[in-house]
């Protein structure tokens, strides 16, 4: 295997939108069990790592150094996440959860790495410094499967797929992240209460009955909407994050969606489905829909680029990542990166 480091764009002659240096996009394939890195200038693929089995959700940490991977295994069958050192192009060994299972969402917010594990009904954070998973939260929802995290490390969302709603975690009053005490100064939080639990600040959880399916979500870019696609009922939920309530309902015609994306303006928003050969696009102003996108016989991973010139949409039944012009709305591309493509990320080495 070819050994890749990331190298400034402008130093390799290319130039794409004016995007920061060092700009890949990272896609994983179910069926070979890699992660492979892209050049999104000539959508070649530029070096392949391990990703451990049923690879699902790919997230990048901070740096652009370090790439997790959630093997899922159904919902149980796995409980680790598998690392990539995307600087040396190989693999970084692998995060062992103990006895939650079912990893599945992932997101990078606050230095630590946060997921689900459907098996045990709950969200949960590793962090890369301590190697330890140091904050476990239950949601009481089943299959409690894709997750979003605030910057602030304020706010947590989930989509809970078999229980058709939405979990809002809210972190109350008190004290941020890692800074709980005990009853005496510097003394350690009382027993069976983490740092996130402290005296000085909880969780509370506002569990929102969307529809049936609920999976792909995502929030608007100004942190006022989550639009969440029911698969079974093909349609979204519209929720305001204010009133944690759902203030639309949209027949929209997606059953088996899979993943939905607001593009970084937060004009457009798109919606994939396993089971049909449409990309779904909608205006989020207008909540209507603007075109549908033939793009093979089914899709899953949406990923955005950050300057909103193309998304990348994982064609999983058709082995391919179609790349797709936001401005003119069509298909301006592929990438070949493994059969079964579906989750996918975008890594800034910085």
């Amino acid at each position: 295997m070819r050994k890749f480091k990331f190298v400034p764009v402008l130093l390799m002659g290319l130039s794409l939108h004016g995007q920061a240096p060092s700009a890949v996009v990272l896609v994983l394939s179910k069926a070979e069990q890699t992660l492979s890195v892209v050049d999104p200038a000539t959508l070649k693929v530029l070096g392949r790592m391990p990703s451990g089995p049923d690879p699902h959700e790919v997230a990048v940490s901070a740096d652009g150094r370090f790439a997790y991977v959630s093997n899922y295994g159904g919902g149980g069958g796995y409980n680790t996440l598998t690392v990539a050192d995307l600087v040396e192009q190989k693999s970084a060994g692998t995060v062992d959860l103990g006895a939650l299972r079912g990893p599945h969402g992932l997101a990078v917010a606050g230095g630590k790495v946060w997921f689900t594990a459907e098996a045990n009904k709950v969200i949960g954070s590793y962090d890369p410094a301590s190697k330890k998973v140091d904050f476990v939260l239950g949601t009481g929802q089943n299959r409690t499967h894709m997750i979003y995290v605030f910057d602030d490390l304020k706010r947590i969302i989930t989509s809970n797929v078999s229980s058709a709603t939405m979990t809002i975690i809210d972190k109350t009053a008190g004290t941020g992240r890692g800074g709980g005490r005990g009853p005496g100064p510097g003394g350690p939080p009382p027993a069976g209460r983490g740092p996130m639990g402290s005296p000085q600040g909880d969780w509370d959880e506002t569990v929102v009955a969307v529809g049936r399916g609920a999976e792909g979500f995502d929030v608007s870019p100004d942190g006022r909407e989550l639009w969440a696609a029911n698969a079974q009922d093909g349609t979204i939920s519209v929720i305001d994050l204010s009133a944690k309530k759902v203030t639309a309902t949209l027949a929209a015609n997606v059953g088996g969606a899979n993943r939905l994306k607001f593009t970084p303006d937060g004009k457009l928003v798109l919606v994939s489905t396993l089971s049909g050969p449409d990309l779904a696009v909608f205006d989020a102003a207008t909540r209507r829909e603007v075109k549908r996108i033939k793009l093979g016989r089914g899709a899953a991973g949406i990923q955005m680029q950050p300057d909103g010139a193309r998304a990348y949409v994982a064609c999983t039944p058709d082995d391919y990542v179609a790349v797709i012009d936001l401005k003119s709305l069509e298909v301006a591309g592929r990438i070949e990166a493994g059969k079964q493509p579906d989750g996918l990320a975008w890594a800034v080495r910085r």
